[in-house]
């Protein structure tokens, strides 16, 4: 397979570095696991092998776990390849994603062969059903391999695959190798999941990358150290402060779990507070109210450390006033739900110093005259001055040395992390030489020639300022609300129930972080705490203080993003020699961002590893392309220690992985997987189960199981399927799982089993499987990762009388109970996980006869019906079936008299009677005529 390919047209790759035409052989000779460091191109590798198939013009080849825009990035370089090699039989990618497409065109494109994305729910029907015959695949090639675990759909894929094909090609990819490093012996699980024996490891100290990336080519790249201000520091130190200790809580309440990766470190990454949940989850329903809000409160920490780097001081204030808000209790609560790290001193520190880098000052009490003490301070982010002498050193480096010998255009890309960052920087970029009209009380005797951000920090305080006192308007008036719930209805109750026998409100000393009570006055009528709240004599001050900025305001309209209106007057092609082009972070799209600008000077705002290395690739490919790298960050800050330790972690991970894979054993059981072990066929002909006198179950086939297709979203199939079942996907009206012609299953995950209680859904669901199976049953599945038990569900409504846990669990309990006295045949399966479900099944079907999958597709339908009749596009009719007067009976008349959702909103009582009836008419009139005020 190696060379054969291209005999008639040689097909021209690009890969100009050595370690990638390594790989690229590598691939070309065996099945493997690629793994490679993030920004060492994995995408370009997939691109140019799944070109080099392409080209040969006889391939069926199947790309599995590719999301949209990697989709879209494939099908353009593919057909740039085909361009450039000119080869006549390449056809490009094609992608198969939604259910519309039918059947039988999705038959008629596999058969023409060629390369398919396919998205794994369409794909494993197809494989199962042998609209794609498995046989007829030249390859399959894997993305995302570290989020193939065993219950994935991708995993079953693959396992059909290798069944039946024992040829065809599959080499998996990943640029991820974190998950690999985790658990016991990660990398040989993995390789059994993907059905492979081999793997490549691409660490970026690997000697070849770094040679190719080290070479004369390199990058020139500057690194600035920007320091903080002494304000940004206090913050950031005190919201570690409140991280550190709210950690300590945890380990503390929560002793007996696994706890080495709990510490401020970890914290600072995106996954922590999924991590903990994650331990927690099993024992949920025991832990603390206080632990399940100091989890809730290590992400918002983490974000609050996050935007004080990214946000200017008037929106970050503006952030803190927001979380504070959340964090209060809700109007007509009595209940001090209050976040712990509310209490400590630190968080008075975040607040108060958030609030003095933006204004300082204090209201004299009554004077509301005297504004000589309220003055903006405004302060500006360190970064933007350093951005703007950055800009100036460029400025001056073109206009000294003109001359561009090379292929890069002369524009200038700076990088940062989000949109929001985009936005801000350009509006500072576009406003930092204006100045605003000088009064008496501004503080700008700086030089005019100097950058300043004073224009847009002062519209930025006059929008914060709007917004705080529609703020205060919204709490007055819930505080309002609040107030008159608990003085007329619960005098009573909240000073006996409430505060359990201590004294009221108003007697109460504050103990628990008494060093905060000068800054964080406690809201005298339920004792609630409010941190560094301003008072509406202060909001008042800072109103009148806006007045003096009022001239500078008519100086500079705002300026509006984009208008759309007029665009020949606003879109032009601009001239790439001096733009300067801000872009947020996008993964593999950078490559990209930076093949089409062609940068000569490229400034990273934030610091992220993959994109130096796409930087050091792009250098390194491009002989002709002088690149000046300016990298900012601030010393000290947790920007950098993030960045240092994803370095350092990936690093790890890599080190792991080359480790497992010097010892590591592959256990190939898998190579016979689907022919059935003789011993297993031998005593299922022979059935050692029945009972005295029963009859002889003599059947050599395998057990089958007819499942309804909108099943594949989860993992049971899959685990039906390993347990050597025939699995036979149709589209069932009645039930989830036929079992046997008499046993049906209806599925529900318990986030499903209250929805469908909600609307009514299973009352019809059970009727139908009562009213054509002999022994209909209702199989309430558990997370395996979670605990096997109702509690956890316990306050879903949100209303305040589901605070007791007690309520909602018996309420829950109470509709099962219902449940069963309606359908006394209905049998209930209590089930941990999917692999206990699996087994249950397989028990079931011990003594049955195999289900028919024809006459299981049949039940339900409308009498003259034929199955071939449903129609795939189930979205619309899963919204329609939840409309009052829709009914699994009249639905099909429905959808075939109006045709869409839209005829059926917009219909007259007249004209859904006929479909439905003149009842059932009008309660769908009703339903979408009804006021939503």
């Amino acid at each position: 397979m190696s060379s054969g390919n291209g005999d008639q047209q040689p097909v021209k790759l690009s890969l100009p570095l050595k370690y990638q035409q390594e790989i690229f052989q590598e691939l070309r000779q065996k099945d493997e696991l690629v793994v490679i460091a993030r920004g060492l191109g994995l995408l370009r590798l997939v691109t140019n092998l799944l070109h080099s198939y392409d080209a040969a013009g006889n391939n069926l080849i199947l790309l599995v776990g590719a999301e949209d825009r990697e989709n879209g990035w494939i099908g353009e370089a593919l057909a740039e390849h085909a361009a450039i090699s000119m080869a006549s039989k390449a056809r490009g990618l094609s992608v198969v994603n939604t259910d519309v497409m039918s059947v039988g065109t999705r038959e008629k494109m596999y058969s023409q062969g060629g390369i398919f994305s396919v998205t794994s729910r369409i794909l494993v029907v197809d494989l199962l059903t042998s609209l794609l015959n498995p046989e007829t695949i030249t390859g399959l090639v894997v993305l995302h391999a570290d989020k193939i675990v065993a219950t994935s759909l991708e995993a079953f894929i693959l396992r059909i695959y290798r069944q039946r094909n024992k040829v065809g090609f599959l080499k998996a990819f990943s640029d991820n190798p974190e998950p690999f490093a985790t658990g016991f012996a990660p990398l040989s699980t993995m390789m059994r999941n993907l059905f492979l024996r081999n793997v490549s490891l691409w660490p970026r100290f690997q000697v070849i990358v770094g040679q190719a990336l080290e070479g004369k080519k390199k990058a020139e790249v500057i690194e600035l150290e920007v320091p903080m201000s002494e304000s940004m520091r206090d913050i950031q130190n005190a919201i570690m402060e409140c991280v550190e200790v709210s950690i300590s809580d945890l380990k503390k309440s929560n002793s007996g779990l696994e706890m080495e990766d709990w510490n401020a470190d970890s914290a600072l990454h995106k996954q922590f507070d999924m991590v903990v949940r994650r331990q927690l989850d099993p024992v949920w329903h025991r832990v603390s109210w206080k632990t399940k809000q100091i989890v809730n409160d290590l992400g918002v920490l983490r974000g609050m450390l996050h935007t004080l780097l990214t946000y200017d001081a008037v929106s970050f204030n503006r952030h803190l006033d927001t979380i504070l808000a959340a964090h209060s209790p809700p109007p007509g609560s009595t209940r001090q739900n209050q976040s712990p790290w509310l209490f400590l001193d630190a968080a008075h520190t975040i607040f108060d110093t958030a609030k003095r880098r933006v204004y300082t000052g204090k209201a004299a009490q009554g004077a509301t005259e005297n504004l000589e003490s309220l003055r903006p301070v405004l302060e500006e982010q360190p970064k933007w001055a350093v951005l703007a002498e950055v800009l100036e050193e460029i400025d001056r480096d073109l206009y000294f040395n003109p001359v561009i010998r090379d292929d890069s255009n002369g524009s200038i890309l700076i990088m940062c992390s989000d949109t929001a960052q985009c936005r801000q920087l350009r509006e500072y970029l576009q406003n930092m030489h204006v100045r605003p009209e000088a009064t008496g009380s501004d503080n700008d005797e700086e030089s005019d020639h100097e950058p300043s951000a004073a224009f847009m920090m002062r519209r930025k305080l006059r929008g914060y300022l709007k917004w705080k006192k529609e703020f205060a308007k919204v709490s007055a008036e819930l505080f309002k609300e609040n107030q008159s719930t608990l003085n007329g209805t619960s005098d009573a109750k909240s000073s006996s129930g409430s505060y359990r026998g201590k004294p009221p409100p108003n007697k109460r000393r504050r103990v628990r972080g008494g060093g905060n009570a000068g800054s964080a006055p406690t809201r005298a009528a339920n004792g609630s705490i409010l941190a560094s709240e301003d008072k509406p004599l202060e909001v008042a001050t800072l109103m009148s203080e806006i007045q003096p900025t009022k001239t500078e305001a008519a100086q500079k309209e705002d300026i509006i993003a984009d208008p759309l209106d007029d665009m020949d007057d606003f879109y032009q092609l601009y001239d790439t020699q001096d733009l300067v082009v801000i872009h947020a972070y996008d993964g593999d799209m950078d490559e990209h961002v930076l093949e089409e600008v062609k940068p000569r000077y490229i400034i990273m705002y934030e610091p992220d590893t993959s994109f130096v290395r796409r930087v050091e690739v792009y250098r390194s490919s491009h002989n002709d392309r002088n690149v000046r790298v300016y990298f900012l960050y601030y010393g000290g800050s947790v920007e950098e220690q993030r960045y240092l330790s994803s370095v350092r972690r990936e690093k790890d991970a890599f080190t792991k992985l080359i480790k497992e894979k010097s010892s590591m054993s592959v256990v190939m059981t898998l190579d016979a997987h689907g022919i059935e072990d003789p011993e297993d066929a031998f005593l299922r002909t022979i059935n050692t189960r029945i009972a005295g006198g029963g009859r002889l179950a003599a059947t050599a086939q395998p057990p089958r199981v007819v499942v309804d297709v909108r099943e594949f979203r989860s993992s049971l199939p899959s685990l039906l399927h390993g347990r050597s079942m025939i699995i036979v996907p149709c589209m069932l009206t009645v039930g989830d799982y036929i079992l046997s012609p008499s046993i049906c299953i209806e599925r529900k995950s318990i986030k499903d089993l209250i929805s469908s209680f909600k609307d009514g859904r299973l009352y019809n669901q059970a009727e139908t499987m009562q009213m054509h199976y002999k022994s209909p049953m209702l199989l309430i599945e558990f997370d395996q990762n979670k605990s096997f038990t109702l509690e956890p569900f316990a306050d879903l409504s949100g209303t305040l009388n589901s605070v007791s846990a007690a309520n909602a669990t018996s309420d829950l309990q109470s509709k099962l109970v219902l449940l069963t006295l309606a359908f006394p045949r209905l049998r209930i399966i209590w089930s941990s996980s999917p692999y206990q479900t699996a087994e249950i099944f397989e028990s079931l079907k011990t003594q049955e006869p195999e289900p028919d999958p024809i006459a299981a597709v049949r039940i339900g339908l409308e009498g003259g019906q034929k199955a071939e009749d449903q129609s795939f596009n189930r979205e619309p009719q899963d919204m329609l079936r939840v409309v009052p007067g829709v009914t699994g009976k009249n639905i099909k008349n429905l959808v075939l008299e109006m045709g869409s959702l839209r005829e059926v909103a917009n219909a007259s009582v007249d004209e859904l009677e006929p479909a439905v009836g003149r009842e059932a008419g009008r309660q769908i009139y009703r339903f979408f005529n009804k006021s939503v005020l």
